[in-house]
Order: structure tokens, then sequence, then C-alpha cells
């Protein structure tokens, strides 16, 4: 291969370079046109969680959900051993009766004295012990009811009851452990609300505000559409106060920038995401 040759393919080879370099940097700079009126963060998903307890304490009779399972609202989770607590109750009712036997007694004998008493027939310290008698009983009776109430809900509180719809995510007792009042027994993860948490430089904070639509994207192929699985949010918090970068956001600015979190609420889910999935926000700042 002679000279003229050799410069002639690194002529060409120059010239192609140059002309991949050039449709890189139009691309580059159409994306930049095509993004300046948009706001892309990165951010993760947050889902609350909830532990659930007895609020009484005794011996788990029935599991009846596994990890993984999806409830319903007012859902039955868990029963106690209530044997001791309806024993209580009854216990209680039957007071109700005793007593309220003993308060209509007391009410009548009070009658029967009353015009007596004005009449000064009966002495004073008589009637002074009819109607202590009076007042006591029914103090006796009232007292009973707010047991027997106490016991009823105590009762009541041998069954636990799903607060909302969502995901058992722990399962933390079993059958036949004895459990205190308030000791964790599921962990439900909710369905509702659903956000992602992100970072907003202080520049692009003056173009967002509450109720500012996004559009959410995941990594995630939709495969029956073959693009990423998009989502609808809402921008329904901002935070008053700046911070560093998190060390576990990446932006194109420097960590130590001054940001703001936000929490961009999702409209429409499909029962896709989980939480701590990283997703892309795009909020659209001319509308």
């Amino acid at each position: 291969m002679n000279n003229k040759k050799l410069k002639l393919i690194l002529i060409i080879l120059l010239i192609f370079i140059i002309f991949i370099l050039s449709i890189l940097l139009y691309m580059n700079y159409r994306n930049k046109l095509k993004n300046k009126d948009k706001i892309i963060l990165n951010g993760n998903i947050e889902i609350r969680t909830v532990d659930l307890a007895f609020k009484v304490a005794g011996r788990i009779e029935k599991m009846l959900y596994e990890e993984g399972d999806v409830v319903k609202k007012g859902d039955l989770l868990a029963i106690l051993d209530n044997r001791d607590y309806e024993a209580s109750y009854n216990k209680s009712k039957a007071l109700i009766l005793q007593s309220k036997a003993l308060m209509t007694k007391a009410n009548n004998d009070y009658k029967r004295h009353i015009e007596l008493c004005e009449e000064n027939i009966t002495s004073k310290q008589q009637c002074d012990t009819f109607l202590e008698r009076k007042n006591e009983t029914y103090a006796q009776y009232m007292q009973v009811l707010a047991q027997n109430n106490i016991d009823k809900i105590n009762l009541d509180d041998t069954k636990l009851y799903s607060p909302s719809d969502g995901i058992i995510t722990t399962r933390i007792e079993e059958e036949g452990a004895i459990v205190n009042p308030n000791q964790s027994i599921y962990t439900l993860t909710k369905n509702y609300p659903i956000w992602v948490r992100a970072y907003v430089n202080e520049k692009d904070l003056g173009n967002i505000q509450y109720g500012t639509n996004a559009i959410v994207k995941t990594d995630s192929i939709n495969p029956n559409t073959g693009k990423p699985r998009e989502y609808k949010g809402t921008i329904g918090f901002i935070s008053p106060v700046a911070e560093f970068t998190p060390k576990t956001v990446e932006t194109t600015n420097l960590r130590t920038d001054l940001v703001y979190q936000i929490r961009v609420y999702i409209d429409n889910d499909d029962g896709f995401l989980r939480q701590g999935m990283p997703l892309t926000i795009i909020i659209d700042t001319k509308h």
C-alpha cells in the first residue's frame, strides 16, 4: 500500500469520526432542547408499613395469613385464646343483674319513705340512710356497667383485624406463642399511599409546587408494550428545609449541593411497585 492510499484511508477515517461526533453532539443538543422545560430526577419507592399487635395479652390460637398474602381492610388476621376474657365478661354481666336488683330495691325503699321523711314521721337519720343507700347502689351499678364495657372491649381485642388493604410482609409470631399487649404479630405493607422520595436542586425548586403533575418510570420493561412501566404522579410534599444530598442519591451535580426532599404520590398503582424500587421522575415545568 503506497502513501497516497494510506493518506486517503486516514482522511476518510477522520471524516467518518467527525461525522459520528457531529451526530452525537447534535443528539445531545436536541435532547437538551427537548428537556429544557423538564426536571428529571431519580428516586425510590416508599410504602408505609404497619406493625400489627393485640391490645391484650394471651396465647395465640390461630394465625390466619402467611407472608405475601393479600388482605383487605377488616379481614380477621389472628385470634387469641379468649376463654379468660369471655369468663370475665360473663361474670360482669351477672354482676350487672345483681347490682341492678340492689339499686331497684334501694330506689323502692327510698320512694316508700320519702313522704314520711317530708312529714317528719321518719327520723332524719333514717331518711339520710335511705338516700345514701339509693345513691350508693346507683354508683355500684354504673361501676359494674363500666367494667362490663371494659371486659367486652378486651374480649373483642382477642381478635386482630387488618386496618387497611395491603400485603403481609412479615409473620412475626406463630400459633401457641404467648404475647404481651402491643407485641408485634404481623407487619403489613399498605397498598396506599405509595410515593417516590426524590431530591430537587435549589435552582429547580422555584419551578415546582404542590399538585404539580409528574410522570414516573421504572427500569422494568413492560412486556406488553416493550417500554418502561409508566405511572402518573402528583407532588404532595416539598420539604421546607434544605439538606445535603444523601449519599444514596446520584445527581449530575456535586454531592455536597443543597437539595430539598419531595414526594411524588403515585395515582395509578398496578401492583408492580415495590418498596425501595428505583424510578425516574419527569416533571414538566411548563404546566
